[in-house]
């Protein structure tokens, strides 16, 4: 197996047990690009937090492992002060690859819809019972695992494609 296939599955393996063993989408996505590529950054893990569930377990907003990716995007290209745009185009190429993978895998890039995709409907983070439903289901047992694992991994794929 190349280098490159290798990296990609270690960033699957890694989303996927870290989103199976500790919850938080974009999180774990971002740990596992940050472990297979050797950066890593406390502030950011920390503040990307509140994206899971769709933003604030809403459901609503952008699956937060899709999140987690662009993050990792673009701590490598994104701005790094205004008015300086630096990559910033690459930095939005990269990212739209990213997401026009989600689009091309699950039909959206909303959490709900994700979720509907993976596990014929969506849940209510927010009601105990709906969660509860959501976990019986898989949710964290295998269905949202693969999703972090797979962005986990296309989102090394895309860092890896500029090097």
């Amino acid at each position: 197996m190349a280098e490159k296939e290798k990296l990609m599955k270690r960033a699957y393996d890694l989303g996927f047990h870290y989103e199976r063993e500790y919850g938080s989408c974009p999180q774990c996505v971002f740990a596992a690009v940050s472990e297979v590529l050797g950066k890593g950054n406390a502030e950011i893990f920390k503040a990307i937090d509140g994206l899971a569930g769709g933003l604030g377990r809403s459901g609503n907003g952008t699956c937060g492992a899709l999140s987690g990716g662009v993050v990792a995007i673009s701590r490598e290209y994104g701005r790094e002060e205004f008015p300086n745009l630096g990559q910033r185009e690459k930095c939005m190429t990269l990212s739209k690859k990213l997401h026009d993978k989600f689009v091309e895998e699950y039909g959206s890039i909303l959490c709900k819809d994700v979720q509907t995709k993976i596990m014929g409907r969506s849940y209510n983070f927010w009601d105990p019972k709906e969660r509860e439903e959501f976990n019986k289901a898989g949710g964290h047992t295998d269905k949202c695992p693969d999703v972090v694992g797979k962005a986990a991994k296309w989102a090394v794929e895309i860092l890896l494609s500029e090097i």
